[in-house]
């Protein structure tokens, strides 16, 4: 069995924000030599996600609209866990929700998506230093 770990890092300027990884998870899987098996990317922070969706703006804004309105990142006093000193316990909800990682088949060297779907990195809680695994497995 073949496999390959990289890591990507990401240090976003702005506290949420998504970004189209699929690129680069795509230059990994060749990278890989892996022909047949499967790719994780797994968000290696609580409050970041990785997820599959459409690069679309519109679902974007919905989604940033809807997260905050599921949990939004103000009033600070509405989360217990804010009450350590940290900020965040909306991203923590966030992260819940958006999901930890994605599995994605690999089929003659390629990730076999089905139509429109790209991988995301989601930051809820940005404006530092956060990797992201990629592994792939296979033949």
């Amino acid at each position: 069995m073949n496999h390959l770990t990289e890591y990507l890092v990401f240090h976003t300027e702005k506290r949420r924000e998504f970004i189209n990884i699929t690129s680069e998870v795509e230059s990994i899987v060749r990278k890989s030599g892996v022909r047949e098996g499967l790719c994780l990317v797994n968000a290696m922070h609580i409050t970041a996600s990785v997820f599959i969706n459409d690069d679309e703006s519109g679902l974007h804004a919905d989604f940033e609209e809807w997260l905050e309105g599921f949990a939004p990142h103000e009033p600070l006093s509405r989360y217990r866990h804010n009450r350590t000193g940290e900020d965040n316990g909306d991203a923590h909800l966030k992260r819940t929700v958006m999901g930890r990682e994605v599995v994605v088949a690999v089929t003659g060297g390629k990730l076999d998506f089905g139509p429109w779907e790209q991988i995301f990195y989601g930051e809820f809680d940005g404006e530092r230093r956060k990797r992201v695994l990629v592994k792939v497995l296979g033949e």
